[in-house]
């Protein structure tokens, strides 16, 4: 009884913020977004139920932290901007969002793939993280070169580690978020992601974050383009993604409250 109140509760609240969403907007909009591909999978399935409430259509476009950063300092923007908050907020410092309309999203840990119904390797600890490493046959993770914000934390803590000669031989980068995918394909043993773009792939399971001083949470952070032309509606957008609708899929997609 409790849980079916609970969920009723939860429909309710859904409810009204779909009513105050469909009502903030007083006339159709196309909101452009710009993400980071982490969030693919969590803003793909959310985005119908946003355009069926308020009547707005969403164009979102997804590339890597680094590429959207680039554009952007080139000269690019959208209606909403989705990066990793340390860039949002150098972005910000270059007067790239409207005043005030930075938000958290949601964080996702960095975290190990393997293939589903294989051994589970013990990452338990730092020490074990290390010998997994070593034992590994073949290790994938997205190119730091390239921009990949789990690639290039990974590369630093493969350093820390002390065993980047090692590894060498072992490593396979990949151009963005395809580690999993490789990992479900039997074409690498051990992958490294962010723990939202390992949930999705069918064949990779989450092995687990990374242990101890090496636990690294990126956090998703949006604002409204300077320049945007459809304020309220890229308001309303945000919203959306930080309430109770959006929250549940956010949470089965790997992430966790901004």
């Amino acid at each position: 009884m409790i849980q079916t109140s609970k969920r009723r509760a939860m429909t309710a609240a859904g409810g009204l913020m779909l009513c105050l969403l469909g009502a903030t907007v007083g006339s159709t909009a196309e909101i452009k977004v710009l993400s980071s591909v982490a969030l693919t999978s969590a803003l793909n399935q959310t985005a119908p139920s946003f355009e069926q409430a308020t009547g707005n259509k969403l164009n979102i476009s997804y590339s890597l932290i680094a590429d959207i950063r680039k554009r952007m300092l080139d000269g690019e923007t959208a209606d909403v901007i989705i990066l990793s908050r340390p860039v949002i907020d150098e972005l910000d410092k270059q007067e790239k969002f409207a005043s005030g309309s930075i938000t958290n999203i949601a964080g996702t840990p960095v975290a190990l793939a393997i293939r589903g119904g294989t051994p589970k390797p013990d990452i338990s600890t730092v020490d074990a993280l290390k010998r997994t490493l070593l034992a590994a046959k073949s290790i994938d993770y997205a190119d730091p070169a390239k921009g990949g914000a789990a690639g290039v934390y990974f590369a630093r803590v493969v350093d820390r580690l002390g065993i980047a000669d090692q590894l060498k031989s072992k490593i396979i980068l990949v151009p963005g978020a395809q580690a999993p995918v490789l990992v479900a394909k039997g074409d690498a043993e051990i992958g490294v992601a962010q723990t939202s773009e390992i949930v999705p792939v069918a064949g990779a399971e989450v092995l687990g974050p990374l242990p101890g001083e090496f636990a690294s949470t990126t956090l998703f952070t949006a604002g409204i383009g300077a320049t945007t032309e459809v304020p309220e509606a890229a308001k309303s957008l945000i919203q959306f993604l930080t309430g109770p609708v959006a929250r549940p899929v956010f949470s089965a997609k790997g992430f966790q409250p901004g």
